[in-house]
């Protein structure tokens, strides 16, 4: 709504970006519950070396990245003005979910450089979606 009391519709467009979000932060809840309930045993060696070198902190900043994406997309999808700060919560808790590549020494010598394209695609689609909604609320799109 704008000052003057006229209401600002969102574009055509902006409906199927929103449930796109909402897919997409789902595709990272699902993914979390694979990894959940997986097995580690009769995965490969370089496999379970890495899982055994991931720290539990950064499993937790997984969790709490989706469940604040899922949750902003949601509000996305909603045309909330409340979507865009969990967004960027969410898009803040997958970098330091990913961070851990970088610092943890027993899973940075485990991971090839190969193996970093993955995340980088994840960082950039959080904040695809993050931008999303910034941008959305700025236009006067989300209530």
């Amino acid at each position: 709504m704008t000052n003057d009391g006229q209401t600002i519709t969102a574009p055509g467009w902006f409906p199927l970006a929103a449930i796109a979000a909402l897919l997409w932060e789902l595709l990272g809840c699902a993914l979390l519950v694979t990894q959940a309930v997986t097995v580690p045993a009769p995965l490969p060696p370089d496999q379970r070396a890495i899982w055994s070198a991931t720290p539990l902190w950064m499993h937790g900043a997984w969790a709490f990245a989706v469940v604040t994406g899922v949750a902003g997309a949601i509000l996305l999808l909603m045309r909330k003005r409340r979507s865009a700060p969990l967004l960027l919560v969410s898009f803040l808790a997958v970098a330091v979910q990913f961070s851990g590549l970088l610092v943890v020494p027993e899973l940075r010598n485990l991971v090839a450089s190969d193996d970093l394209l993955a995340p980088f695609i994840v960082l950039v689609g959080c904040y695809g979606v993050w931008h999303l909604a910034r941008v959305a609320s700025k236009r006067g799109w989300l209530r």
